[in-house]
């Protein structure tokens, strides 16, 4: 019975899936309207002027802290790796104050409130929680790899590292070259 669970379990995974990808067009055409109606409803509240006013400077606002975001981020990542620190939260970090940023860009009430709650630290905390185990930072720096663990030097014996005046083409390879292939193992 073994074999049916897991049946069961991709079925349920593909339903879940399913079911995110078919959401996402429903709340693309829907978070539009929403907006519609949150300038209805501010606008009518504080005035056409004031509502106008609160878009520009929300927009304003985002293309600051984009601009901010934008050029700290490297430095916070490169400290870190400097420091042989795993960079995850910091590129998490980041990440999630570009995406406050283009929140506050877009025209929209909803959309900024989204934005400055993404800018709060406890919730910057509580989604690296939620999903800082599933992330994998890997990159190579420095001949290299770094991955949770810290550096890592690199092992494979498949690659071969040749100068320009190694390697030529002449038709035939050189049975005598110790650059030949060799059967994989």
């Amino acid at each position: 019975m073994p074999a049916a669970n897991d049946a069961a379990s991709v079925n349920d995974q593909q339903t879940v899936t399913n079911l995110r990808v078919s959401l996402f067009p429903l709340l693309f055409l829907l978070l539009p309207l929403a907006e519609i109606a949150g300038f209805v409803v501010v606008g009518k509240q504080v005035g056409a002027l004031a509502t106008v006013g609160l878009v520009i400077a929300s927009t304003l606002a985002g293309s600051i802290l984009l601009r901010y975001q934008g050029l700290g981020a490297m430095n916070k990542v490169r400290s870190a790796v400097e420091a042989g620190k795993d960079p995850g939260l910091q590129l998490a970090n980041s990440a999630m104050g570009v995406l406050a940023a283009i929140l506050l860009i877009i025209p929209g009430f909803i959309t900024s409130i989204i934005g400055l709650l993404v800018l709060l630290p406890p919730v910057r905390a509580l989604f690296w929680r939620l999903v800082g185990r599933r992330v994998v930072v890997a990159g190579q720096f420095g001949g290299g790899q770094f991955s949770r663990g810290g550096f890592r030097r690199e092992q494979d014996d498949h690659t071969i590292d040749l100068d320009s005046e190694d390697f030529r083409r002449n038709g035939k390879p050189d049975e005598n070259s110790p650059w030949r292939r060799l059967p994989d193992e």
